[in-house]
């Protein structure tokens, strides 16, 4: 399947030679026809000789509705350029083709029309000679130029065989297992509910499948599940890539979703402000780009301010290239190797675009040639290289996903997969053997799982130093000071990093408990004296021994709660401890008692062991707490 998209000067009869094709009018908005002029995107499909049914986006041509056309074009994969007979080629035909270079649309063909109001053959002639002088050195500068008239029909066969011609050289879009859809409208239908449409690319959409919607509010997805899927208004069960797309949505409301919203897989796309880009400047560009300079950025149907980073340049002239770090004021979803325009905000130029070669990025220092050095790679290295690169930005991450991550076939990617691995530059998160027929192995870089060792090494190391007397960092704060610089990891990643790093003796895991290898708590002789002294108190009143805040002002609390970590005091209440033997006996004391009478009371406890109410009870509660007893009226009884 493919689609074609129109470009061209206002007035130039864009939407009526399509309504002339297709029997469609695109120009679906009452301001659009009670103007005559295409202000939003319009849609129609054709069927061409050749039995392929193919979508058409019609796109504005004034000035005023760049923004709208931008959001048509991307998705693409052929442009109808649209050039009036009676005025040639004007400034938005000169606009539109930059758009349609920068963005590198594989080809198309020139409809040159109104070629009913002109009586001259010269003058016919002259046109075409001034639009192929035009488009030389431009993606159309071999297309077709077909002089058509959509009011008396002359030149529309000739119109669809060209395109024909034109689409057989076009590949079809590829299913890389990464279902992209950037909306371009959003609405809704009584019985319906939320309807989105868009161009499908990068891979298959199917009914009843769960979708998340980015970017949603703060950048996290919104979920949702397919309810209907039509194409060309044909109901249909599953959508293929390169195809015109309507999706109801179940889950979402049409206040939650706008243009430049992407529907696609969970887990195949992220988001990101800022991404690092290769610029080409347009020759004619009226301004050149500077450092630091505010931008509109466009990409799929998206449209995002921002500020530029130029990392190789003082300032870009018109008609050069640069590296480019681009700080967006929101989330943008896009992957390497996708297609962009940057236009001036205001006033409001076409500067020029390019190719995305990283959405992950560090924000980089200038003018460094170790980040040149590394962009080059991205934009041309290897399919290893790449793919390494891939992993990278996601590590640890299952194979399936680093072919979402990639602009590269997922073919290539697992060759470039098994090559790393044969290298040792990729292994699995466990340390197993990799092996690329299952998808449910971690796969992290060996420079990855290297920092990440050295990373949990550091921390325990920075733990132990603040907190000598405590046993271990808990699991769950050990994960987030790992995470501190590096993406959330999951529960199994974690588990997996955690048994990979004891496996070798990088830690020792004691219950919820982490610690270096071979860590000890080691007191000072000043606090081991101290800490003889309370524990000989202890032993003279074993049952009715000094408080918690007693021991605690004679020994300091992380002496104290080093002894209880381990075990030498139980601490049974906020204001209660005992030495280990003595609370075994009592322990072992009431379950005697008990099992004796049937029951016991807090007095029994108290007589029992010569102590007070505020022991008798504290050790009762304790143990009703632990389950060992448990209190029925004013007695206690065994569980």
């Amino acid at each position: 399947m493919h689609v074609i998209g129109t470009a061209g000067h206002v007035d130039h009869g864009k939407s009526t030679l399509v309504l002339a094709l297709t029997g469609i009018d695109p120009d679906r908005l009452k301001e659009e026809k009670e103007r005559e002029m295409t202000i939003d995107l319009g849609f129609a499909w054709l069927t061409l000789p050749d039995g392929e049914t193919i979508g058409i986006v019609d796109v504005p041509g004034h000035i005023d509705f760049i923004k709208n056309m931008l959001a048509g074009v991307g998705g693409i994969d052929a442009a109808l350029m649209v050039i009036a007979a009676d005025e040639g080629v004007m400034p938005q035909t000169r606009e539109h083709l930059a758009i349609l270079d920068l963005l590198a649309i594989p080809s198309g063909v020139i409809a040159l029309t109104k070629i009913d109001l002109i009586d001259d053959p010269d003058w016919l002639a002259l046109v075409e000679e001034d639009v192929r002088q035009t488009v030389q050195g431009t993606c159309l500068a071999d297309a077709p130029i077909i002089p058509v008239s959509a009011r008396t029909g002359e030149g529309l066969e000739e119109l669809k065989r060209a395109l024909i011609e034109v689409l057989a050289s076009v590949p079809p879009r590829r299913d890389l297992g990464r279902p992209r859809l950037p909306i371009d409208r959003v609405f809704s239908l009584s019985g319906f509910g939320t309807i989105v449409t868009g161009t499908l690319i990068d891979g298959i959409l199917e009914v009843g499948q769960e979708v998340v919607i980015l970017p949603g509010p703060g950048g996290e997805p919104l979920k949702a599940r397919i309810r209907g899927l039509q194409s060309y208004r044909r109901q249909t069960e599953r959508a293929l890539p390169g195809s015109r797309v309507a999706i109801n949505l179940t889950g979402v409301r049409v206040s939650d979703l706008r243009r430049g919203m992407v529907v696609t897989s969970p887990g195949v796309l992220g988001v990101s402000t800022l991404i690092d880009v290769r610029l080409r400047v347009l020759p004619d560009a009226p301004f050149p780009v500077r450092h630091n300079q505010n931008i509109a950025f466009f990409s799929g149907s998206a449209e995002i301010l921002g500020r530029t980073r130029l990392l190789d340049a003082e300032v870009l002239q018109p008609g050069e290239e640069g590296w480019v770090q681009l700080h967006l004021q929101r989330p943008a979803a896009v992957l390497p190797g996708d297609r962009f325009i940057l236009r001036l905000p205001s006033p409001s130029y076409t500067l020029g675009g390019g190719v995305i070669v990283d959405v992950n990025p560090r924000r980089w220092r200038r003018f460094r040639p170790q980040v040149i050095q590394r962009l080059e790679m991205l934009a041309h290295g290897s399919p290893a290289q790449q793919t390494l690169h891939a992993l990278e930005a996601i590590e640890p991450a299952r194979a399936s996903e680093v072919v979402a991550r990639s602009s590269l076939p997922g073919d290539v990617v697992i060759s470039a997969l098994e090559e790393l691995a044969a290298e040792g530059k990729v292994e699995t998160l466990t340390g197993d053997p990799v092996q690329l027929d299952r998808d449910d192995q971690l796969l992290i870089s060996a420079e990855g799982w290297r920092r990440l060792r050295d990373r949990i090494a550091r921390v325990l190391e920075a733990y132990h130093a603040q907190y000598p007397l405590r046993p271990g960092i808990p699991r769950q704060e050990l994960k987030g000071r790992v995470e501190e610089r590096g993406r959330p990891l999951t529960h199994r990643a974690y588990n997996e990093i955690l048994a990979r790093a004891a496996k070798e003796g990088i830690l020792e895991e004691d219950n919820a408990l982490i610690r270096k290898a071979g860590f000890q708590v080691t007191f000072t002789p000043e606090q081991e004296r101290a800490i003889q002294e309370l524990l000989a108190e202890f032993d003279r009143q074993p049952y009715s021994p000094p408080s918690v805040s007693e021991a605690i002002a004679r020994v300091g609390a992380d002496v104290f709660q080093a002894l209880v970590d381990q075990g030498r005091l139980v601490r049974v209440s906020e204001d209660v401890a005992f030495t280990a033997s003595a609370y075994e006996r009592m322990v072992a004391g009431v379950r005697e008692f008990i099992e004796r009478e049937g029951s016991i009371t807090v007095a029994q406890v108290r007589d029992l062991f010569r102590t007070s109410r505020k022991y008798a009870l504290a050790l009762m509660e304790h143990l009703d707490a632990e389950r060992i007893t448990r209190r029925v009226g004013d007695v206690r009884i065994l569980r």
